[in-house]
């Protein structure tokens, strides 16, 4: 099975590190492009300033947090 990286704003998925960060991201709030999320994968995530639960990584990046200095929620490691 192929190894797949993900992108910690948005959660899409790519087949290499050099793919994602080479990609624009419409939700990076610092910038234009992908930044790899270096967790693992997991049947949950979590969102690190409220704590919120989410079955993928992409359901969680998608919603706005109360919480959160830029507004969205953001995967914990």
């Amino acid at each position: 099975m192929a190894e797949k990286f993900y992108c910690k704003w948005c959660g899409l998925s790519y087949p290499s590190v050099s793919s994602l960060t080479h990609s624009s991201c419409p939700r990076n709030p610092e910038g234009r492009y992908h930044e790899l999320y270096e967790g693992n994968e997991k049947s949950q995530y979590t969102c690190k300033y409220c704590g919120q639960k989410y079955p993928s990584l992409s359901s969680l990046t998608a919603i706005s947090c109360f919480k959160s200095p830029h507004g969205k929620h953001a995967p914990a490691l």
